[in-house]
């Protein structure tokens, strides 16, 4: 999308802010107004909104969805005896899981690796195996469906797992690091193969600032799978739930002149998936195949809090339906001039409707 504007490997964020500055809330933010832009310490949001505004934010809790495996069998004797480390990504209807095979370097981190044959066997920590059935989606090769001989996956995790990470990060880091102050345990013990980053540099005390400033939170759930961090796919189905009190509140807010601002790429994708074509949000729960571009445009969502994303990443195409084109642009020109830091341990991009001579924004 952005041509000739690469991102230069110094500004991935290698570590977590609380061990670059005092914590971690303690990020830059990049604001734009259409293709206004200005710069902030990300605890000034409280700022930049304004009562009546609505946060909708992701509960969903990271899982420690990286396992170590080695391949047992596979069709014609292929990789056998390879060593893998296992990406669960989604939970089937069928009990069945979505996963990636990656393969592992000295540093901890994971390289890119063709999924299958139909057959392979994979060996888990813990005794444990798997049997790749099928690729997820016609025509796929990085995910596949795979059936598991542990009946408790999340236990599985829970034991043996670490957080998902890639090779711009330093090294590993505990899953807490990858916790948002939004998570919820889930009843089934699901969660999100990879933090749903955007809400991670907001702690409690900001939370509270807030709420008392007039901002309310919309909570709702939407699981993220295993992201093509090399190949920049599109996302696959995830599943999802908006609630009926969130679905109330966001309605209410948007009767009342509140601007609805969506905490991620992943609050957007279940909200809008939620909303009708009458921009009226109800009670949804389920699969979400909706993929968010400038054709389709929102039909809810005003404003997006994002990290800063790749230029060859599918996301950049919901921020230019939430924002415009030229927003976009203007947005990240200053973003690397400014030299922000990229990924999930980075700095932000709040994205705000442009402002009007009066009246509500547009």
């Amino acid at each position: 999308m952005f041509c000739g504007l690469g991102v230069p490997g110094e500004l991935a964020a290698r570590v977590p802010a609380e061990e670059r500055g005092a914590g971690r809330d303690d990020v830059r933010l990049l604001v734009s107004r259409g293709t206004e832009v200005s710069h902030h310490a990300f605890r000034e949001l409280a700022g930049l909104l304004r009562a009546g505004d609505v946060l909708v934010v992701n509960t969903s809790a990271t899982l420690p969805a990286a396992v170590d495996g080695r391949v047992e069998a596979a069709a014609a004797g292929r990789g056998a005896g390879e060593r893998v480390v296992v990406h669960f990504s989604s939970l089937g209807d069928d009990l069945r899981w979505a996963v990636e095979l990656r393969s592992p370097l000295e540093t901890g981190a994971t390289l890119p690796r063709r999924g299958g044959p139909a057959g392979t066997v994979v060996r888990l920590a813990g005794g444990g195996w798997l049997v790749l059935e099928e690729p997820v989606g016609a025509g796929g090769e990085r995910l596949w469906w795979a059936r598991v001989s542990v009946r408790d996956v999340p236990g599985l995790l829970e034991r043996y797992g670490r957080p998902i990470r890639y090779g711009y990060t330093e090294r590993d880091q505990p899953l807490a690091a990858y916790q948002t102050v939004f998570a919820l345990p889930s009843a089934d013990g699901g969660g999100s193969a990879e933090m749903p980053s955007a809400g991670r540099p907001f702690t409690a005390a900001m939370v509270a600032e807030l709420v008392s400033r007039g901002v309310q939170f919309a909570p709702l759930t939407l699981h993220t799978g295993v992201a093509s961090a090399e190949a920049h796919e599109p996302p696959y189905p995830e599943r999802f739930q908006v609630p009926a009190a969130t679905a109330w509140l966001v309605n209410a807010a948007r009767a009342g002149g509140g601007r609805i601002v969506a905490v991620g790429t992943t609050a957007v994708r279940a909200l809008e998936s939620a909303a009708g074509p009458d921009g009226v949000v109800r009670e949804a729960a389920g699969w979400t195949g909706l993929v968010v571009t400038p054709e389709r445009g929102v039909r809810v969502v005003d404003g997006l809090l994002t990290g800063l994303h790749e230029p060859q990443a599918s996301h950049l195409l919901m921020l230019e339906a939430v924002a415009g084109r030229a927003a976009l642009r203007r947005g990240y020109a200053e973003a690397l001039r400014h030299r922000y830091l990229w990924h999930e341990f980075g700095d932000v991009h709040l994205l705000l409707p442009e402002q009007t001579g009066k009246g509500r924004s547009l």
